[in-house]
């Protein structure tokens, strides 16, 4: 466990629930083991998917007690997260209250619009930030990882994260088990271990010594936003 003074603030961000435990719940918990503090920022409620929204709200609220993660709420509407500046300023106010050390978020290369809007709306407001690493989904393009983190020890836990969203892996099959178990096992393969996620680089500073590196710029305010803590 890291001493307080060495630990880093996270922060996931995507557009739904569960994409942040498809893409990068595996290295969320890797950072947890480690004392890092861990926060979530689900851009929609995931409303037009098979649940309702509340389900779907509860479901990301029981996955983020299994990461040990605060979560936050974008409060978009689902399929409809815009490309604009409100966006950015969304996820400006959440980075401006956990001070992220490392930002992690969707690839832009994506078949679904509201994940191709959130990654940018990150990179938008993380432009100061000097570790933002993208994740995969299943809607994912032409995905090419650099990065690969080492999740032996995580999978189980990811997975358990994973059947919280019912409505999408023990309801519909939307999100399918085995088949990320697979990805993680790929993955592992090209990163020369065994199991792994991957991540593109949007920017990444590896600090080999020296002075510290700041990962929290100043950041415009709005208005303040749901935090629900962990419980």
């Amino acid at each position: 466990m890291k001493p307080p003074e060495d630990r880093l603030s996270v922060l996931a961000i995507g557009a739904h629930p569960d994409d942040i435990e498809l893409g990068c719940g595996g290295t969320l918990l890797a950072h947890a083991a480690q004392g890092d503090d861990i926060s979530m920022l689900v851009m929609s409620a995931g409303e037009l998917g098979p649940q309702d929204e509340n389900s779907r709200a509860d479901e990301q609220r029981t996955a983020s007690r299994v990461l040990g993660a605060n979560l936050y709420w974008g409060r978009f509407e689902d399929t409809r997260v815009p490309s604009s500046s409100e966006t950015v300023a969304v996820i400006s106010d959440v980075m401006e209250r956990v001070r992220p050390d490392v930002v992690y978020t969707h690839s832009p290369q994506d078949s679904h619009q509201d994940h191709r809007a959130t990654a940018l709306a990150t990179f938008g407001a993380a432009r100061r930030s000097c570790r933002v690493l993208c994740y995969e989904a299943p809607s994912s393009l032409n995905f090419t990882p650099l990065i690969y983190v080492d999740i032996a020890a995580c999978l189980d836990g990811k997975l358990d994260a994973l059947r919280a969203h019912m409505s999408q892996v023990l309801r519909n099959g939307l999100v399918d088990l085995e088949a990320v178990e697979a990805q993680a096992r790929y993955r592992g393969f090209q990163g020369r271990i065994r199991l792994a996620e991957a991540f593109e680089v949007e920017r990444f500073v590896w600090d080999l010594g020296g002075a510290p590196i700041s990962g929290s710029m100043e950041t415009k305010h709005v208005k303040p936003l749901a935090l629900e803590g962990v419980s």
